[in-house]
C-alpha cells in the first residue's frame, strides 16, 4: 500500500481486552503477561518490532512459529497508527499443573452486565490504552471499536423518542477514561462509537442491539436513540457533563 500511496496513513486495528490476574500470586501474574502476548500483542509486536512477544518462559517462540532467518524484515509494518477495539476485560489464573493450556481465562463480572452479558468496566480502557502506549513508546491510537447492546425500542404516542441512559453511562464512562489515559500522555488522535446503527452481530444475528439508532427490522425506519443526541452534543462541545 505505501509503494502505491507513499503518503497515505496505514495502520491497522486490533481486538484488545486487558486482563487482570484472579489473585496476587506470581502464578496469576504470569499467566496474565501469556495473555496479554497472546490476545492483544500477538500480531501488533511482530508488526512494529518484528518479533514474537516473549512471556513463554521455556519455550523458544520463534522456534515454534517456525521463524527463519531473514524474517524479522518481513514481518515488520511501520505502522503509522494502532487501532484498539475494546469491550470489556478479561480475568486471568494460571493453569493447573501439567496443563498445556497457557492460562485460564473469564469475563469480568463485577461491574454491570450489558445484554450481551458483557461486562462494563470503562477502566479497561484505560488499562489497555495506557499500556500500549507505554509498551510501544506512544504510538498514535485510534479507538475503532467501543459499543454495548441494550434492547431499548421506540415509545410514545409517535414511537419517535427511545431512553436508553445506560448507554449514555457505558459512553460517558469510557470517554472520561480515555481523557484521563490522554492526560496520562496517550497520544490518542480518534474514537469510533460501536455502532451508528443497530446492525447484522455477527453469529448473534439482529438479537444485540449496539446502535445509537434504533433499526426497525420490518420497514428499516430508523429512530434516534438519546444516546445518539447525547453522544453528538458531546462532539460538539467536547464534554461529558452536559
Amino acid at each position: 500500500m505505501k509503494a502505491v500511496a507513499p503518503k497515505a496513513k496505514i495502520g491497522s486495528a486490533y481486538s484488545m481486552s486487558p486482563g487482570e490476574p484472579a489473585t496476587g500470586s506470581q502464578a496469576d501474574e504470569a499467566a496474565t503477561a501469556r495473555f496479554h502476548a497472546l490476545n492483544n500483542v500477538w500480531f501488533l509486536n511482530p508488526a512494529l518490532r518484528g518479533k514474537y512477544p516473549q512471556a513463554f518462559a521455556g519455550r523458544n517462540v520463534e522456534e515454534m512459529m517456525g521463524f527463519q532467518p531473514g524474517d524479522e524484515p518481513r514481518m515488520t509494518a511501520p505502522l503509522d497508527w494502532v487501532g484498539i477495539n475494546y469491550y470489556r476485560r478479561t480475568i486471568v489464573s494460571a493453569p493447573p499443573p501439567g496443563s498445556p493450556e497457557p492460562f485460564l481465562q473469564r469475563d469480568g463480572t463485577d461491574g454491570p452486565i450489558t445484554e450481551f452479558a458483557w461486562e462494563v468496566w470503562p477502566k479497561g480502557l484505560y488499562d489497555i490504552v495506557t499500556t500500549i502506549s507505554n509498551q510501544y513508546d506512544k504510538p498514535i491510537i485510534e479507538i475503532t471499536e467501543n459499543g454495548c447492546s441494550y434492547g431499548d425500542t421506540p415509545y410514545g404516542k409517535d414511537h419517535d423518542r427511545v431512553p436508553d441512559q445506560r448507554r449514555i453511562e457505558f459512553y460517558r464512562g469510557h470517554l472520561a477514561e480515555l481523557a484521563r489515559a490522554m492526560r496520562d500522555g496517550a497520544n490518542v488522535r480518534g474514537y469510533h462509537a460501536w455502532s451508528l446503527l443497530d446492525n447484522f452481530e455477527w453469529a448473534e444475528g439482529y438479537s444485540q442491539r449496539f446502535g445509537l439508532t434504533y433499526v426497525d427490522y420490518r420497514d428499516q425506519k430508523r429512530t434516534p436513540k438519546d444516546s445518539a443526541y447525547w453522544y453528538a452534543k458531546v462532539a460538539t462541545t467536547g464534554r461529558l457533563d452536559g
